[in-house]
């Protein structure tokens, strides 16, 4: 991966994007992203959404100068259309933006498993990147992979970066093969963290704790430990040997989580998993 990455409070507001930007999908990660732009300082005016129902906080946003599902998004040429829309319907949407995509227009996609080669065969000639946002992306703190196509200009480079760092950090890959393991990792990750919530407060129970406050603890203990995590310059390794005294009660417990049939056999087997599903979706 690139060494190029920053989070949302390190970039310039967005102010300064010149160029207008197409909006094709407002669901939960769409409108994630469109939230962010707005709020990092993306006017309205500049914005056109296409999104069969929209939320009252798009049609609010329309109120203001964004265009909701105009016949023609705008006179001049768009600067960037970014495609949210899920990726079942995507052989049916993409074609009818051929007639809106300009030569200076760059594409990205956050469909997961839809390549650059779909698109490419899609959109004949466009400059195209894909990107795999995750779920936390709803409240600023997601990570993005991206990796562009041979069409992707410097210039078109730095506006994907900056409207996908209005959502978290953004990372670029060159080589398009890694993004099944990206999204095996980062992708669908979340959903393994709160799996682990889950079993906390499973265990919980399990050594005698009510209900209620085995819920709270984990739920607490996962959210304030991610957040140590995400502020400190310290590796995991190190934070998780500060937790741990020798023949304490954390060292009982990562000596069943550490054995060789313990966690990281798990998630090895699972984030494998992931990935193989992750290609034979993409086909």
């Amino acid at each position: 991966m690139s060494a190029r990455s920053n989070s949302r409070s390190q970039d310039a507001p967005l102010a300064g994007v010149r160029g207008s930007i197409l909006l094709v999908g407002a669901g939960k990660m769409g409108s994630a992203l469109l939230q962010g732009w707005i709020g990092l300082g993306l006017s309205p005016n500049s914005l056109a959404v296409i999104e069969p129902e929209p939320s009252s906080e798009v049609i609010a946003l329309g109120r203001r100068g964004l265009r909701l599902n105009p016949p023609r998004p705008f006179e001049h040429e768009i600067a960037a259309a970014v495609i949210a829309v899920k990726p079942q319907v995507a052989p049916d949407v993409i074609p009818t933006l051929l007639p809106i995509i300009g030569e200076g227009t760059v594409v990205l996609s956050i469909m997961a498993g839809r390549t650059l080669r779909f698109l490419e065969g899609a959109l004949p000639g466009a400059a195209v990147v894909r990107a795999m946002p995750n779920t936390p992306a709803a409240i600023g703190r997601g990570i993005t992979v991206a990796v562009p196509n041979a069409r992707v200009s410097e210039a078109q480079r730095d506006l994907v970066h900056e409207l996908l760092s209005a959502v978290g950090v953004v990372e670029w890959i060159g080589e398009e093969g890694l993004m099944d393991a990206v999204t095996a990792l980062s992708g669908s990750g979340p959903a393994y963290v709160f799996l682990l919530a889950e079993t906390m407060a499973r265990a919980g129970c399990a050594a005698g704790l009510p209900q209620v406050l085995a819920e709270k603890l984990a739920r607490a203990t996962v959210a304030g430990s991610g957040e140590l995590m995400s502020r400190s310059s310290l590796e995991p390794a190190t934070l998780r040997q500060n937790v741990t005294s020798p023949g304490g009660t954390t060292a009982a417990a990562l000596g069943i989580l550490m054995a060789d049939d313990g966690l990281q056999q798990l998630m090895t087997r699972a984030v494998t998993a992931a990935t193989q599903r992750s290609r034979e979706l993409a086909g």
